[in-house]
């Protein structure tokens, strides 16, 4: 999958996109999903909900939590579900890795460096 309508112009609705993530933002050339995040997800629109950074429904968009083996790890926040995606070290790829409709279950996955740099490079 490719990426369409870099976010190289501020606008209103990019209040929920963090500079961090917007900084990175101009160099991704494509997506990748994991299985596992097919399957917890069973559609597009999340996807497209995120790489547009446009849906305001979003408690949170491109929060950036941490560094795991040089890939700066994301999330967002809808309803209660957080969505965890990267972006690959070479800067290149956005990542779709886990949805959790849980907070704990999301927090144990987050410190847990080495299942997050497992689900990375299953999906890469």
């Amino acid at each position: 999958m490719t990426l369409k309508n870099s976010c190289s112009v501020e606008r209103d609705f990019c209040k929920n996109c963090h500079n961090h993530y917007a900084q990175l933002r101009p160099s991704l050339k494509g997506v990748l999903v994991s299985g596992r995040f097919e399957k917890e997800t069973q559609g597009q629109s999340i996807i497209d909900d995120i790489l547009g950074c446009d849906n305001i429904n979003y408690t949170e968009l491109h929060k950036f939590e941490k560094h795991v083996d040089g890939n700066p790890i994301f999330r967002a926040k809808i309803d209660g579900v957080h969505i965890v995606y990267a972006i690959d070290k070479e800067r290149k790829l956005l990542l779709f890795l886990r949805t959790f409709g849980n907070f704990s279950r999301y927090k144990r996955f987050l410190e847990d460096d080495r299942e997050t740099k497992r689900t990375i490079s299953n999906v890469v």
